[in-house]
């Protein structure tokens, strides 16, 4: 059976910070309002709510369902949550919009990382066994990957400094962003290793914030926006756990869902890419067979804003502002969750034909 044509009709997200004095329930209540306002709409006209965050974060078990205090008490809601960034939580959001006996869902996305050290913090989610007692950190594995794909052949030092340029430029636009720092590649290029080969500007910034998409069947979609954002296609794929069981100087993951969702079906001007390192973004984008006409990440990307856990579902909010303003006719989204593009999901924006 064909998939219901869903769309966006609502978004928000709170600005990314290094810090912030907010609880991970307000800035989900912010995002939420704003996200619902935009949507013309009223929380009893919510049909599902789902939220994708991390225990890990906050340090406590089922610590999710404190935020459940921004999607209101009553009326009474059918949730949902994926311990995963927000962009699987809009994944299930839309699968349940396809039952066909509602047609309006809320999702959020909402990290709150300043408490902790994601240095001590993450290895705890590894292989407890092969992985955790290494210590793995991101950036540790961030570098991995890098060497990986400096050692292909395909990429340089000066490759990776030309993305994060071009991402604090653009960041500079987006009022949202946490960094827009030094943009000089050669600058960046005398700056030292913190994890060779990469500099502190090559792993993106740990930001707190949340975001939120209001999604909803396209005949209640055209009687709330003029602009509606259908997605065209949606998938997930997962590579192998172990990251020295896989060549991570690629993604074939990445690959293989931006196949299913469509993504080669027409061009598109506009990706905003979970790349949480300047070497991924170059993967992802030989994975899903980007070309030099793209746009890619025009907000900035997590290279400039990385709130852990509403990365990916910001992708999506950035694709589908550029396809309801008319700066795209079709854009794509991508997401990730896993150490080194462990697991990706791709989604195909487009306008009202």
């Amino acid at each position: 059976m064909p998939a219901t044509d869903i769309a966006i009709v609502g978004w928000a997200q709170t600005p990314a910070v290094a810090r912030t004095d907010a609880t991970e329930p307000q800035l989900c209540m912010q995002a939420n309002l704003a996200a619902i306002a935009m949507a013309g709409i009223e929380r009893s006209d919510i049909g599902f709510t789902c939220a994708g965050s991390c225990d890990y974060l906050t340090g406590g078990p089922f610590a999710f369902v404190q935020n459940l205090d921004a999607a209101g008490a009553w009326p009474p809601i059918a949730e949902s949550h994926v311990e995963m960034d927000g962009a699987w939580a809009l994944y299930e959001a839309w699968v349940r919009l396809q039952h066909g006996d509602i047609d309006v869902a809320l999702v959020f996305g909402s990290g709150k990382s300043s408490p902790s050290d994601p240095a001590e913090l993450y290895p705890q989610q590894l292989d407890p066994y092969y992985l955790e007692p290494l210590g793995l950190d991101p950036a540790s594995i961030a570098a991995l990957q890098a060497r990986a794909l400096l050692d292909t052949g395909r990429a340089t030092e000066r490759d990776f400094a030309e993305v994060v340029a071009r991402s604090r430029r653009d960041a500079r636009t987006n009022p949202n962003a946490h960094v827009r720092d030094e943009d000089d590649p050669e600058r960046l290029l005398a700056a030292p290793y913190t994890r060779n080969p990469l500099r502190a500007h090559d792993v993106a910034p740990v930001s707190d914030g949340a975001a939120a998409v209001v999604l909803a069947t396209a005949r209640r979609a055209r009687q709330l926006t003029e602009h509606p954002v259908f997605i065209r296609g949606i998938d997930h794929r997962v590579d192998v756990h172990q990251p020295g069981m896989r060549d991570l100087a690629t993604s074939p993951s990445t690959a293989d869902a931006a196949r299913r969702a469509g993504l080669g079906d027409a061009p598109v001007e506009v990706a905003e890419l979970a790349a949480i390192s300047s070497p991924q973004e170059l993967i992802v984008r030989d994975a899903m067979g980007l070309g030099d006409g793209v746009a890619v990440n025009p907000s900035g990307g997590p290279l400039g804003a990385n709130p852990v856990m509403a990365t990916g579902l910001i992708r999506i909010i950035e694709a589908a502002r550029r396809v309801a303003d008319g700066t795209a006719r079709r854009a794509v989204a991508h997401a990730t969750n896993g150490q080194a593009l462990q697991h990706n999901l791709v989604c195909v924006l487009e306008g009202e034909s």
